[in-house]
C-alpha cells in the first residue's frame, strides 16, 4: 500500500472509477481514460475512499500510467490495487483494497530476494509489464525464466473447467481419483517420489508438450511392484466352483509370504479345501483332461466341466497333481477356498474425463465429456484383506495394482480397492 501511494505521488499511477467493461474497451482501443490526468491530490483523496472502502472508493481502482498505445496490450495502464470489501478468510475486514497479480508480483519477488522468477511460458507477454513496473517502483530488476506448461492426453488442468465437474456431480470431489489434482493422483494409488521423478526427467523445457499418462504410471510401477504385498480376489459374477474330489476333506491353514521376494511385507494365511472358487474367464478357457497349476497350492486336472442349457459354466471337477511341473502348464490360475471369512470387494476401475487427446482453440470441453468414467466390479478376496488400511496398496494376483480407499469395517459393507494404472493399460 505504501508503494501504491508512492506511485501515485510521483505520478506513475491513478486512480480510475471507470466501469470495468469500458476500461477493458478502451484497453483494446488504446483509448486513455479520463481520469488518466487527474491530480495527485484527487488521487489521493480517492485512494483514501478505496482504503475506507466507501460506496465512492468501491467504484475505484488504481492503475498505473504506463503507455497506453503499447502494441503489448498488457502494458496499456493495468490495475494495480482493487476494492475488496468480503472478509478476508485470514485476517478478516482489516483491509478493504488488495493489491492484483499484475503489481503484487513484481514488488514481492523484489522484496524477498528472489534472483530468478520461474514462470511458464503463458505469461510471456506480461514479461515486458513485470520489468516496466519494478523499473517504476525504483526497485531491484529480477530475471525471469520460463518454461512450457506440462500438459497431459485427455486431462484437464484449468482449475475453471474441473470446478465444472465438482458442481455438476460429475466428480466427488477435488480428490476424486479422475482428477489431475495431486490429492486426485495420490488417491489414485501414484506416490510422491514417482511424481517427482516424473517431472525432475521432464526438466524446465521450452518446448510446448503434451504427455502421456503412461509414462508416469510405468515409473510408479517401479516403485510400488518391489514391496506392495500381494492377494487374491476372484470376480463375484458367475464365478465358478471347482471341487477337487481328493482335496483336504478338512480344511488346513498355511502361513505364506504376502511377497516372495519381501520380506518386509509380512505374511499371510491361506485356507487349502477341497472346493476352490476360480474366476468364470479362467474356467471358460479349460477343457477336461487339461493340467493348471493352482497359485501357492500346485498342480490340479480338470476332470469333469459342468454347463447349463445356456452352455454358461457352472461347475468344475478335478483332482489334485501336486507332484507335477508348474513350468509345463499353460495357465495358472488365482482361487479362493470356499470359507465365510472371504472379504466381499468393490473394485474400481476409472476412465479419463474427456474423450479427445487435446482440445483444440476454442473447443468446448462439455462436448468431449466422457459419459462413463468409473466402473464398479463385485469381488471376493482372501480373508487376510481385513487388516488392510486406508492408504495401503497392494497387487490382487493377475488381476493388476489397488490402492485401499475403504478398510473393512463389516462384512455387509465392501472393502473398496481402485485400480492403479500400471503404465501398459490402454482405455
Amino acid at each position: 500500500m505504501e508503494m501504491a501511494e508512492k506511485l501515485i505521488r510521483e505520478g506513475k499511477a491513478y486512480v480510475d472509477d471507470t466501469p470495468r467493461e469500458q476500461m477493458q474497451k478502451e484497453r483494446m482501443d488504446g483509448i486513455e481514460s479520463r481520469c488518466r490526468n487527474n491530480s495527485v491530490e484527487e488521487n489521493l483523496k480517492l485512494w483514501k475512499e478505496m482504503i475506507a472502502g466507501t460506496e465512492r472508493g468501491l467504484k475505484c481502482c488504481i492503475r498505473g500510467k504506463l503507455d497506453m498505445q503499447d502494441p503489448n496490450k498488457s502494458l496499456r495502464d493495468p490495475v494495480y490495487y482493487r476494492c475488496n470489501p468480503m472478509a478476508h478468510h485470514r485476517i478478516g475486514d482489516k483491509y478493504k483494497v488488495y493489491p492484483t497479480y499484475d503489481f503484487a508480483c513484481p514488488y514481492v519477488d523484489a522484496r524477498e530476494g528472489i534472483t530468478h522468477a520461474l514462470r511458464s511460458s503463458e505469461y510471456h507477454d506480461r514479461n515486458a509489464q513485470y520489468f516496466r513496473i519494478q523499473k517504476d517502483m525504483g526497485i531491484r530488476k529480477v530475471n525471469i525464466y520460463e518454461f512450457s506448461r506440462l500438459n497431459m492426453v485427455y486431462t484437464l488442468l484449468s482449475k475453471r473447467k474441473l470446478l465444472w465437474f465438482v458442481q455438476n456431480g460429475k466428480v466427488d470431489g477435488w480428490d476424486d481419483p479422475r482428477f489431475p489434482t495431486v490429492q486426485g493422483i495420490v488417491r489414485r494409488g501414484l506416490k510422491i517420489e514417482a511424481l517427482i521423478q516424473f517431472i525432475v526427467e521432464q526438466g524446465a523445457s521450452k518446448n510446448l508438450n503434451l504427455m502421456e499418462w503412461d509414462k508416469l504410471w510405468t515409473i510408479n510401477k517401479k516403485i510400488i511392484d518391489p514391496v506392495c504385498p500381494r492377494h487374491t480376489a476372484v470376480v463375484a459374477e458367475r464365478r465358478v466352483l471347482l471341487t477337487l474330489t481328493d482335496g483336504p476333506e478338512k480344511p488346513f491353514v498355511r502361513i505364506i509370504p504376502r511377497h516372495k521376494k519381501y520380506e518386509g511385507a509380512g505374511e499371510k494365511s491361506t485356507t487349502y479345501t477341497n472346493k476352490i472358487w476360480i474366476d468364470y474367464a479362467d474356467a471358460e478357457v479349460l477343457s477336461a483332461g487339461q493340467e493348471v497349476t493352482l497359485m501357492d497350492w500346485g498342480n490340479a486336472i480338470v476332470k469333469e466341466i459342468v454347463k447349463d442349457q445356456n452352455g454358461t459354466i457352472t461347475q468344475l471337477t478335478g483332482v489334485l497333481h501336486l507332484e507335477g511341473s508348474v513350468k509345463t502348464t499353460k495357465w495358472k490360475l488365482t482361487w479362493l477356498p470356499n470359507i465365510d471369512d472371504l472379504v466381499n470387494l468393490t473394485l474400481v476401475e476409472f476412465d479419463y474425463l474427456i474423450t479427445k487427446k487435446k482440445l483444440e482453440e476454442g473447443e468446448d470441453f462439455i462436448d468431449v465429456v466422457n459419459p462413463c468414467t468409473k466402473k464398479e466390479i463385485a469381488a471376493y478376496g482372501d480373508s487376510n484383506m481385513r487388516n488392510l488400511q486406508r492408504g495401503e496398496i497392494l497387487q490382487l494376483e493377475r488381476k493388476g495394482y489397488f490402492r485401499c480407499d475403504v478398510p473393512f469395517v463389516r462384512p455387509s459393507k465392501p472393502l473398496v480397492l481402485f485400480a492403479i494404472p500400471d503404465g501398459r493399460q490402454q482405455k
